[in-house]
Formats: C-alpha cells, sequence, structure tokens
C-alpha cells in the first residue's frame, strides 16, 4: 500500500479537521493496554508536550500513527498504531522505513523506550533491517548495512 510520511504537529492538529479525526481514528483502534490514557487525553497531552506524530498518509487520508519526542539528538518513537482496517498490508512497515528516512536526513537517531516498545513491535523492526541495541531502559534503533548514522 503506497503511503506517504505526513507529521502533525500542535499546529496541524488545532488548522486541520480531517487530521484530528483520522488521528483520533488510528488510536481509538488500537488495543487497550497500548494506550496510557483515553485517546483523546493521549493526544492532547502529546501536542501539549510540544511532541508530534509521524503519520502514514494514504489517498488523503492518515491511516497509521507513532508518537514522536523530539530531544533535539534523537526521535523517541513509542505507541505505533495502524487502523484496524488497513493492518496486515505493510502500512506500519512503511511508516517505520520512511521515519527511518526522515531521520537519516535530520540527522536523527531513533530510540524507544522498552517498556512502549513489545516484541511484536521489535520482530517488525528487525524484519525492516533494524539492529536492537537495549541501551539501559531504551533501544537504540539503527539501520543494519547503513553505517553507525542512526
Amino acid at each position: 500500500m503506497p503511503v506517504t510520511l505526513h507529521p502533525v504537529d500542535r499546529a496541524t492538529w488545532e488548522a486541520d479537521a480531517q487530521a484530528r479525526s483520522d488521528l483520533a481514528r488510528i488510536y481509538a483502534d488500537a488495543p487497550a493496554e497500548r494506550l496510557p490514557l483515553p485517546v483523546a487525553d493521549f493526544i492532547r497531552e502529546h501536542l501539549a508536550a510540544s511532541h508530534f506524530f509521524f503519520c502514514a498518509r494514504f489517498n488523503d487520508r492518515l491511516i497509521g500513527a507513532v508518537a514522536v519526542e523530539d530531544d533535539g539528538e534523537a526521535w523517541w518513537l513509542s505507541h505505533c498504531c495502524v487502523r484496524k482496517t488497513t493492518r496486515r498490508r505493510g502500512v506500519g512497515s512503511r511508516l517505520l522505513a520512511l521515519v527511518g528516512e526522515s531521520a537519516l536526513v535530520e540527522g536523527r537517531k531513533l530510540r524507544a523506550p522498552s517498556s512502549q516498545l513489545p516484541v511484536a513491535d521489535q520482530m517488525l523492526l528487525a524484519r525492516l533491517g533494524y539492529r536492537l541495541t537495549r541501551a539501559g531502559d531504551y533501544f537504540e534503533l539503527n539501520l543494519t548495512g547503513r553505517g553507525d548514522q542512526q
């Protein structure tokens, strides 16, 4: 499924009703144990903290998202979710690949808190070519075969 990367920050959230609707639907489809708060609270608190979401866009709709925190050196990824209706079609894989490409361009490392990276997500990242290196309470996500850029 051909998707493009679409960032959603607080300004986008406030200006784009479709993005608000789509992002809420994405996280409404998340398994309950994946979100620390109700959907509306989770999105509002994430954006209020000056974080953003990278979303997978297909046909002008957002169908997948990953929460991102930028500390200036690394993008911390958490809470990756794809709409139920589009799961098992490569959307999550493509989203994470696009995030990895953007990280290279922006000179950011990719990290994920170990508490936010279930085994299924670790397996997906490994299939995408990421080497997961545990560093205390988080994972460094390094693309194998591309040097130590991540």
